[in-house]
């Protein structure tokens, strides 16, 4: 129980990797806070709160968009009056984008991957600072914040431009943050997720290319990614900030 009665919100929960890392955190018995624009997966299946209700897990759902900072201001605000803290936040929410090379991006396309992939991180993680910032300190944090990047924000995002710029500012931002408020016992850091097969569609030649590029035997599981956040939201962690964890099997390394 590396996260008992910790009170975390994880943004993009719903679906995907953010699905995992809510299970995850909530099998580490955190209070767990699903902030999404949909409740059921996009892959199809049990929602997230279905899934953790089954092992008497604790969690709540808000319909958030990210890129609304009322939204965001709310969501915090809301979570903080029921539950007391916000211990960690978790910036997972994204939109993975239309494969498009520079010239050919719109500037709906530029927008909406900046938007939420960049801006709304920015929103979540300057609200949650402001109130970790208010936050007694307990055994040596006042808050933790877990970016879910990609190995997109150090490599080329193939034809993608709009995901790779957005990824690699998360990056940056994680940095940032880490040094700005080190001192002030809030912990920043992220995990940077290779291919991960979540279930939704994919194409046989995606497939093809993601094994090419990772060296491991298999390509990775939410599960993978949700493990190394629980690890960056523990005390186990308490002395690491500013890190990119690497979960791709190998990818950046080859």
């Amino acid at each position: 129980m590396k996260l008992k009665n910790k009170v975390a919100i994880v943004t993009g929960g719903s679906s995907g990797i953010g699905k995992g890392i809510a299970i995850e955190f909530a099998k580490e018995g955190a209070i767990v806070v699903v902030a999404d624009i949909i409740e059921n997966p996009l892959e199809e299946g049990k929602s997230v709160i279905e899934e953790v209700e089954e092992f008497n897990g604790n969690v709540d759902f808000f319909k958030v968009d990210v890129s609304s900072w009322k939204q965001v201001d709310d969501l915090i605000t809301n979570t903080v009056k029921k539950h007391g803290r916000l211990d960690i936040l978790v910036n997972n929410a994204a939109y993975m984008g239309n494969d498009m090379k520079l010239h050919e991006t719109t500037d709906n396309e530029w927008n909406r991957s900046l938007d939420v992939n960049l801006k709304g991180a920015f929103y979540c993680t300057k609200r949650a600072i402001m109130q970790m910032l208010n936050q007694e300190v307990e055994n040596e944090a006042r808050g933790r914040i877990v970016n879910v990047t990609s190995q997109h924000g150090m490599v080329a995002a193939l034809n993608n431009m709009s995901y790779g710029v957005s990824k690699s500012g998360l990056v940056y931002m994680t940095k940032q943050v880490a040094a700005d408020y080190a001192k002030d016992y809030i912990i920043c850091n992220a995990v940077a997720p290779g291919r991960i097969l979540t279930g939704r569609p994919t194409t046989q030649e995606s497939i093809d290319y993601s094994k090419s590029r990772t060296p491991f035997p298999r390509l990775g599981k939410p599960a993978d990614v949700a493990k190394a956040a629980v690890f960056l939201a523990s005390d186990e962690a308490k002395f690491i900030t500013g890190v990119n964890l690497m979960v791709d099997g190998g990818w950046m390394a080859s």
